[in-house]
């Protein structure tokens, strides 16, 4: 059972961290000083519910499983 909560959480927490790295930035860095930014900016907005959705599931099951090997292993 331990191996499997193991493999489980080394899984999520490489998802994870995919999900993570897919979200659009949301800063505007140094185009934002001449108003360049907004121009190139794609309207994404169910893409990223959807992703968002994604992430915070992946987050729960990896503090759960995370929690779960903390105080019985």
């Amino acid at each position: 059972m331990k191996t499997f909560l193991l493999i489980v959480e080394l899984l999520s927490g490489l998802a994870l961290i995919g999900a993570i790295l897919l979200h659009a930035p949301k800063g505007e860095g140094l185009g934002s000083i001449g108003g360049q930014a907004k121009m190139f900016k794609a309207n994404a907005g169910g893409l990223e519910s959807g992703l968002n959705k994604v992430t915070y599931v992946l987050a729960t099951v990896f503090l759960s499983i995370a929690t779960v090997l903390g105080l019985f292993y």
